[in-house]
């Protein structure tokens, strides 16, 4: 019970930060900075990010009990001040849950003092990101030792990193298109304008996830132990991950070469670009189901043994 307890508390983790940060980054780099389509104007904005800081904040003081809980044995072990304090002393797992916790205290803090605008929206970005890199000591990568240490710890962060700017995309892209048939022109414009300008930026996000999970996978599986890979609990949730993943890039090809072109045309004749908020809703929606299903694999498979380590 326990351990599935911190599958769902490193999920909530990962949703949490990655939300924040990646949602603040859209709002920054893909809306325009006034008017119709912004952020500010956009009623959900601040909401999403605070609720996604608090869910964060909670989930990193629930996770860091659950996990003494583990080590200790029980939940009336690990609850003790003595175990909970032993494990954010002498283990980054733990502080890095203490980065985790005040980093997602602080953004919620200034998203309810600060104006809704670009200015809070960088801070709760700059905050989350803090977040999202500290998840990695959450991860192998802060357990492998020797030379590749650094680079296996590197590339966790950056994993982190770009898979935030990519789910928190999606969230964005998600809202928009929730409230995309009553909305202006000028918003239904903003949203083609970031759906077609988050192509270059997908193209880098999926570059840097390959090469990084590339990394990744030559240190916790390694060339020699491909072969029996599916034979291990960790490798089938790892290859059932790189499945799912190969969905979400069908999903997003097929939204930058399909309807977001049909969402442009149906603008610049004027016409009513219904069918294509149509489909790409549901294009979007199932692409985040998949996003969802690739953190709950990675929270999964995060708490198991991986190949190297056997």
């Amino acid at each position: 019970m326990l351990e599935l307890a911190v599958i769902v508390l490193r999920l909530s983790q990962y949703a949490g930060a990655m939300v924040l940060m990646g949602s603040s980054l859209f709002f920054v780099y893909a809306l325009p900075p006034g008017g119709d389509g912004s952020a500010a104007r956009i009623r959900w904005a601040r909401p999403l990010l605070v609720g996604a800081g608090a869910m964060l904040a909670v989930a990193a003081a629930l996770g860091l009990a659950a996990q003494a809980s583990v080590l200790a044995g029980s939940i009336r072990e690990g609850l003790k001040i003595e175990t909970l304090t032993a494990v954010v002393s002498s283990m980054t797992l733990g502080k890095a849950a203490i980065v985790r916790m005040a980093a997602a205290l602080l953004a919620v803090i200034a998203l309810l003092a600060l104006k809704p605008s670009r200015f809070a929206w960088v801070v709760a970005a700059a905050l989350g990101a803090i977040a999202t890199a500290s998840l990695a000591w959450m991860g192998h990568g802060a357990a492998t030792e020797g030379p590749l240490r650094l680079i296996h710890l590197g590339s966790d962060v950056l994993h982190a990193l770009a898979a935030g700017i990519w789910i928190g995309a999606l969230a964005g892209f998600f809202g928009l298109l929730a409230i995309a048939p009553r909305a202006s022109r000028a918003a239904r414009q903003a949203l083609h304008h970031a759906l077609h300008g988050f192509a270059g930026v997908g193209s880098a996000l999926v570059a840097l996830l390959v090469l990084t999970g590339l990394i990744n996978s030559w240190v916790l599986v390694g060339p020699d132990r491909l072969s029996g890979l599916w034979t291990t609990p960790y490798g089938r949730l790892l290859g059932l991950k790189l499945i799912v993943f190969i969905g979400v890039l069908g999903m997003a090809a097929a939204n930058r070469f399909r309807h977001t072109p049909a969402l442009g045309q149906a603008l610049s004749d004027d016409k009513p670009p219904d069918l294509a908020l149509r489909d790409l809703w549901r294009s979007v929606t199932i692409e985040m189901t998949l996003g969802l299903a690739v953190l709950i694999l990675v929270a999964a498979f995060g708490t198991l043994a991986p190949p190297a380590a056997l």
